[in-house]
């Protein structure tokens, strides 16, 4: 399976076709060693069995949507659930579909661009989706852009499935998250949403001062503030790395696994948004571009 490589003075970003997988993400640490952001395989190979969307593009429709059907335009299109439960885009969604590479930039900002044609009724969702993901290096950041466009309405919400580390320690505990999100979804014992908002305050998804990630599982929709200049900030004492992330989406799933050490950081609408129309809508329509266009900036902090 072809990698594509590209790089420049501060970051270097390895991606597969496959799911348009971010495979390795190098950043320096403060003793000047190159250091992976992102858990993954050393072999694309590996991905083709990977189940969890390690540094996949995710989609048609990311995160979580009740009931089994969606209702666009008084019509009813049924999805696949289990367990009552539509997640990630389906049973395979974009995460387990090969990507076409449509262009590579190694000039002074360097950029690799994906393409994927979702056709009509593609894990029961109407209208062919032409979406592309590219990925951009612009100084110390990662951007990711992605765009789609459709012939029919449907609904649209992507997002990067990468788990994030700053360092090579065995948990990320030690790290400092804040997170800029005076409220989280409310979700039910299936992680659907009810509807309503929690604040964060008096909860241990109070993240809005930076504090010790500690032994907190997060699988939770934080609701972005806006305006802030940063939605996400971690670090890492270890290896002196800072991440921050902003975001142009109204929402960010913050994900930690049990089974090994990393977090994602999931920029996107809010999950189940279809089903509430009190969320922002989903909704797109011929002549419509989705974007969802996220950066991931890494710094060193003494």
């Amino acid at each position: 399976m072809q990698q594509v490589t590209i790089k420049n003075e501060y970051i270097s970003l390895t991606t597969i076709p496959y799911g348009a997988i971010i495979q390795e993400l190098l950043v320096k640490d403060k003793n000047g060693e190159a250091t992976n952001m992102v858990t993954g395989f050393s072999s694309p190979e590996d991905y083709l069995t990977d189940t969890i969307s390690l540094g996949a593009c995710v989609g048609r429709f990311a995160g979580r949507i009740s009931g089994g059907s969606i209702i666009i335009d008084g019509s009813e299109y049924p999805i696949y659930e289990e367990d009552g439960v539509h997640l990630h885009g389906g049973k395979e969604g974009f995460a387990r579909k090969y990507w076409t590479l449509l262009e590579v930039n190694e000039g002074s900002q360097p950029y690799v661009k994906y393409g994927y044609l979702s056709q009509h009724l593609e894990e029961g969702y109407p209208g062919n989706l032409e979406v592309a993901v590219t990925y951009i290096l612009k100084g110390n950041s990662l951007i990711i852009k992605h765009e789609a466009n459709t012939d029919a309405p449907t609904i649209v919400n992507l997002t990067n499935h990468s788990y994030f580390r700053l360092d090579n320690e065995a948990s990320i505990d030690h790290y400092s998250l804040r997170v800029a999100a005076e409220c989280t979804l409310q979700t039910d014992n299936l992680l659907l949403p009810t509807g309503r908002l929690t604040p964060v305050k008096n909860t241990e998804n109070n993240f809005l001062e930076e504090k010790a990630i500690g032994k907190t599982l997060l699988d939770t929709p934080f609701v972005v503030t806006p305006n802030e200049p940063d939605t996400v900030e971690m670090y890492s004492n270890k290896s002196g790395i800072r991440l921050r992330v902003t975001t142009n989406q109204p929402a960010i799933v913050i994900y930690t696994p049990e089974e090994f050490p990393g977090i994602c950081f999931e920029t996107q609408n809010y999950p189940d948004a279809p089903t509430y129309s009190s969320f922002p809508s989903s909704i797109l329509n011929p002549g419509e571009t989705y974007i969802n266009e996220s950066r991931f900036i890494f710094d060193l902090v003494p």
